[in-house]
């Protein structure tokens, strides 16, 4: 067994035996390298957990430290120096395939609370559906596996680790200018584009990739509330309840697209009693992705409201 086998502790990468921490007079800078060590620190806390799979929440909180520290990159990456991007694009390729077996996660538990609520009769050939995808999320699993075991994800984390520590050149250089809360403004700016560039009806991937826009004003709220004073602080807070809410609502749109979608596939290919319960099943998620389109203009101009509040 390498030792890129093993889950890493933060002593390991040289992270300092208590977290960073970060007060509204410090620089940006010191924002951000608090929030990669906070990140990478509930990184790691959660891989051991992923590479058992006990609990699906491990892996998904792995994923959701991975992308707030893709975020903190893409938005002030350039303030801990030019290693920045190349490691946000490393956490990508992480991404993918915590991200595929996560689709899995979210699919099966789905199907499974959904079935539970079906005719008794109908319940084994539920399971028998679920267990195809069981499968499949078995061959994804050991991909992950994989990647947490190779020595490209241990340079992955040394890289992350390297970010947090402080660079005297790049934090005199950058303090003084970088405004986390008025960086705000441009997710913001992107995001109500994207929304204005929307026809009525809008296709089910631009809704997902409004989604994602979402989330990264999200995030970027969640590292500029550090910095925030009282008024601001308050101001945020809102805008963190609304883009939470939004990326609820196109959540739901986007799980009820995909389950559908592999229902239709298992339609392609079964009949007979698992392919009666794929289509209820098909027919309950189209029902659930027309509820998220009627109530996803309003979750943003909830969002837009707060984004506003908050540079007036």
């Amino acid at each position: 067994m390498t030792t890129g086998s093993l889950p890493r502790t933060p002593a390991e990468l040289g992270l300092p035996d208590a977290p960073i921490e970060a007060r509204p007079a410090d620089p940006a800078v010191h924002h951000v390298r608090a929030k990669l060590d906070r990140e990478i620190r509930a990184l790691l806390a959660h891989e051991s957990g992923t590479r058992s799979g006990a609990d699906p929440e491990d892996l998904h909180q792995m994923r959701v430290a991975l992308r707030r520290m893709r975020s903190v990159l893409k938005l002030s990456g350039s303030l801990v120096g030019d290693g920045a991007e190349p490691v946000r694009a490393e956490l990508g390729w992480l991404g993918q395939s915590l991200g595929e077996v996560r689709d899995y996660d979210v699919l099966i538990g789905h199907l499974r609370e959904v079935i539970a609520g079906f005719e008794v009769r109908d319940q084994a050939p539920g399971r028998r559906l679920v267990s195809r995808f069981v499968a499949e999320r078995a061959t994804a699993k050991r991909r992950l596996t994989r990647a947490l075991s190779s020595a490209r994800y241990s340079t992955l984390l040394r890289e992350v680790s390297l970010l947090t520590r402080e660079r005297e050149a790049v934090e005199a250089e950058a303090a003084a200018e970088h405004d986390l809360i008025a960086g705000l403004a441009k997710p913001h700016r992107k995001l109500a584009k994207a929304v204005r560039a929307l026809p009525a009806d809008p296709p089910d991937d631009d809704l997902h990739a409004l989604r994602i826009h979402g989330k990264k004003l999200r995030y970027a709220a969640e590292l500029a509330q550090t910095s925030a004073k009282k008024k601001q602080a308050a101001r945020i807070k809102d805008l963190l309840k609304a883009t939470k809410d939004f990326q609820t609502v196109l959540g739901d749109h986007q799980d009820a697209v995909i389950a559908a979608e592999r229902m239709r596939a298992v339609l392609e290919s079964v009949d007979g009693p698992v392919g009666f319960v794929a289509g209820r099943i098909a027919e309950r998620e189209l029902a659930r992705r027309a509820e998220a389109r009627a109530a996803w203009r309003g979750s943003w101009e909830a969002v837009d409201a707060a984004a506003k509040a908050l540079h007036a």
